[in-house]
């Protein structure tokens, strides 16, 4: 590549789509493309003096910088480019650029956040699959034509991708050229912030709630014999992580967790079934069928355990005034579904 100041980002005029402008944003965030101008356009002959294109061209060549999906000999997927991802929808512009970049944009992004050099490796792959899959993946679909379900009741008119569709000029609009090139940028703004909400959401918020649940992990037989039971000094997303440091130890932890405990915003306590999965309504071992839609006084005689407040119809949580009282529930609940009572 030429220098930096020099450097032209390639994509078509006329109406614009969230992928191409996504993809743009993202070659952005790229130190050597920091600069970049972005070229709207659909002439073989400007195309060919940018260095990089995006949704144009009617070639997929990595090696050569071009990212178009529109030719009908293209049919990759995330899956089909690295085999160890799950993720099979058809790509778009923007996933294209994601799975040949992605990586490489979050280790820049983390370098701005406050966060261990040591756990920066493990935390951007982390973070890539996270990103592609909460975010990238409806945008690829969403391009692609690829509906969210069948026999669907309603459809969704607030997605990122309509939204974006709104910055494009009217078709009455006086001054059509102009109004373009204005949303094009309205739009690319609006997408980045998105996006970026959704990366400080995870290193802010998501990630260090995994060196809490670690240390609740290690203290685990501390609270019960059975190591079945985990305590938290206060409510934070623990459901992914606690899936995830289950498969890197799956030898020494199993799924022997079943119940999470946490004080609520009244200093109150809950009890969590922990789920099959990750998205799972089933638990390993719901609150016992004999407690379940009771509350209060009602609940307390049922279980001989004093200050429960309730537990949910299903069983997969529940409440009592204390710690000691909560944590009793736990045991019980432990001895009733190992003993089938």
């Amino acid at each position: 590549m030429s220098n930096t100041s020099t450097i032209k980002i390639g994509t078509h005029n006329g109406h614009f789509h969230c992928d191409e402008i996504f993809a743009c944003f993202l070659l952005k965030n790229l130190p050597r493309y920091a600069n970049a101008e972005i070229i709207r356009t659909r002439d073989p002959k400007i195309l060919a003096e940018c260095d990089t294109i995006v949704d144009v061209g009617g070639i997929f060549n990595a090696e050569q910088r071009r990212f178009d999906h529109h030719q009908k000999s293209f049919t990759d997927t995330f899956h089909s480019l690295q085999p160890d991802k799950p993720w099979t929808i058809r790509l778009s512009s923007a996933g294209l650029i994601y799975v040949h970049y992605g990586r490489e944009i979050i280790k820049e992004l983390l370098k701005k956040e406050a966060i261990d050099e040591n756990v920066q490796g493990h935390l951007t792959e982390i973070l890539y699959d996270k990103l592609y899959e909460t975010f990238v993946q409806e945008i690829d679909a969403i391009d692609n034509g690829v509906d969210i379900g069948e026999n669907m009741k309603y459809k969704i008119h607030t997605n990122l991708s309509t939204r974006v569709g709104y910055f494009n000029p009217a078709w009455n609009d006086p001054n059509p050229v102009e109004k373009e090139e204005i949303g094009f940028k309205q739009a690319m703004e609006m997408i980045g912030k998105e996006f970026l909400d959704k990366f400080y959401y995870y290193t802010r918020q998501w990630w260090p709630a995994r060196a809490l649940l670690e240390k609740a992990i290690a203290q685990r037989f501390d609270i019960d014999p059975s190591g079945s039971i985990l305590i938290l000094n206060n409510s934070f997303p623990w459901r992914d992580h606690l899936f995830d440091i289950e498969q890197e130890q799956k030898e020494i932890l199993g799924d022997t967790i079943k119940y999470v405990l946490y004080p609520d915003s009244n200093k109150t306590w809950r009890i969590q079934a922990v789920p099959l999965n990750k998205t799972s309504f089933e638990n390993r071992l719901s609150l016992p069928k004999q407690w379940q839609g009771l509350r209060d006084d009602e609940l307390s005689t049922k279980s001989n355990i004093p200050g429960c407040i309730f537990v949910h119809a299903s069983g997969f949580i529940g409440g009592n005034a204390t710690y000691d009282g909560v944590l009793a529930m736990a045991r019980r609940s432990l001895q009733l579904g190992n003993t089938k009572e």
